[in-house]
């Protein structure tokens, strides 16, 4: 297992956010620096894995094979013709 290292740091923030930022983290029932640590990490690791990625290239090439279908009827017609 990996230790991970923490430095205290110190922030100048303002009070409206502050309140809002402990308010969040009583909700979820977590300590600030916690939350404020988990909401940081979210802000700047928010990279999709291997599949999610491929599924992203694959919608936005326009080559996805899934039909969408208007409604039921044109659905039912498509799998009563491929009988």
């Amino acid at each position: 297992m990996e230790t991970i290292v923490r430095k205290n740091t110190s922030f100048r923030l303002r009070t409206d956010l502050l309140d809002i930022l402990k308010q969040n983290a009583a909700k979820v029932n977590r300590t600030l620096n916690n939350y404020v640590e988990c909401v940081l990490l979210d802000a700047v690791c928010d990279e999709p894995n291997a599949v999610t990625k491929a599924a992203i290239a694959e919608a936005m090439s326009g080559r996805n094979p899934n039909k969408v279908y208007g409604n039921v009827d044109e659905l039912f017609n498509d799998l009563n013709a491929a009988e």
